[in-house]
């Protein structure tokens, strides 16, 4: 069975992207406009939450990444620096 992180997701500015299992990981992919078929984020599960770097595809900076559900079809994706404390957290919805 596919871990639930698996699938299309809409991010909280409209952007599409693809969760798929690649190896052990996760690997998190845009799937339309600009920056289609750029990977941009490794996860691995860590309990009930995904840890792992996101990359702004915009500017190419990675972050220390964090995934967690609030809802069956509701993801929140955290990247952040300074070991947590400065970041932005978005709200993905399955597609």
């Amino acid at each position: 069975f596919a871990d639930p992180i698996v699938g299309n997701w809409r991010t909280g500015e409209g952007g599409s992207t693809k969760i798929a299992q690649c190896g052990s990981s996760f690997c998190v992919s845009v799937t339309a406009g600009e920056f289609a078929g750029q990977q941009i984020g490794t996860f691995s599960k860590n309990g009930d939450k995904y840890k792992g770097s996101i990359t702004d595809p915009a500017d190419g900076k990675k972050y220390r990444g964090a995934a967690w559900f609030t809802g069956s079809n509701t993801l929140k994706m955290r990247g952040s620096v300074l070991g947590g404390l400065v970041g932005r957290t978005d709200t993905w919805t399955r597609r």
